[in-house]
């Protein structure tokens, strides 16, 4: 078709255009493929070593190997980060009894000790339970909280009744009569699976023999399950003085 002149010039121009939009595209797209192949050449051994490097580091940390998890800490291998079941570094470390590398993790620049695990749990909580006081003294001192809502350090302290971990966090103000989220105590715990002593000392420091969990169970109906009759016939006892004391 032989069109004017002018519309000729317009419709090269637009010619052009279209054919520049097309290059244009044709070299983002070639940009952008050798972006994602130099990507995928740099990343994929760094993810590779990584891989390498975290399981080296729990395993490590299994082992109570100071050297390496140290070594690992200091090429900036994050101490907060978690297992694949959700424990962090520190509750690994407490949970294999590795106290040298406890020891590092708690004092490392930038560890969380109080982040918890998929239960709950804190560092100060697993130290309580192992009934290590010494860490606990550490924990502490690096500003664990004593106490927590839900379960509590002393309730876990209170499981197995070591009396050294009871005065230590009792000391630090733990909370006598925490409630777990079912409304259970301290003072029921040390009822069923702690020791008389530990039932005791609670009752010494003014923990409430009377309170019930939402179970309506209260310290004395756990201690019943022991059939400890030292322990029910004390803790008879101890919650009718209470009823008498608290009008």
């Amino acid at each position: 078709m032989n069109y004017p002149t002018e519309v000729k010039l317009k419709l090269a121009r637009k010619s052009a255009f279209h054919s520049a939009i097309g290059l244009a595209s044709l070299a983002l797209k070639w940009v952008f493929l050798r972006l994602i192949i130099v990507l995928f050449i740099v990343f994929v051994p760094f993810a590779a070593v990584y891989a390498g490097s975290y399981n080296d580091f729990f395993a490590a940390i299994r082992a109570d190997d100071v050297d390496t998890v140290s070594n690992l800490l200091s090429k900036g291998f994050d101490p907060n980060a978690p297992t694949e079941d959700g424990q962090t570094p520190l509750i690994a470390a407490l949970k294999a009894g590795a106290e040298k590398t406890t020891r590092l993790l708690i004092n490392t620049k930038g560890v969380d000790i109080e982040r918890t695990n998929l239960n709950d749990e804190t560092a100060l909580m697993l130290a309580s339970i192992n009934g290590n006081v010494e860490i606990i003294k550490l924990l502490i001192q690096k500003g664990a909280e004593v106490n927590k809502p839900g379960w509590t350090p002393l309730h876990y302290a209170a499981t197995k009744g070591d009396l050294g971990t009871l005065k230590l966090l009792i000391s630090q103000s733990a909370y006598l009569d925490a409630e777990s989220p079912n409304g259970t105590t301290p003072l029921m715990m040390a009822a069923k699976y702690g020791t008389y002593e530990a039932v005791r000392l609670l009752i010494e420091e003014g923990a409430d023999p009377t309170l019930r969990n939402n179970l309506k169970l209260n310290a004395t109906d756990f201690a019943e399950m022991t059939a400890n009759a030292k322990l029910i016939s004390y803790l008879k006892t101890q919650t009718s003085i209470w009823i008498l004391s608290h009008p």
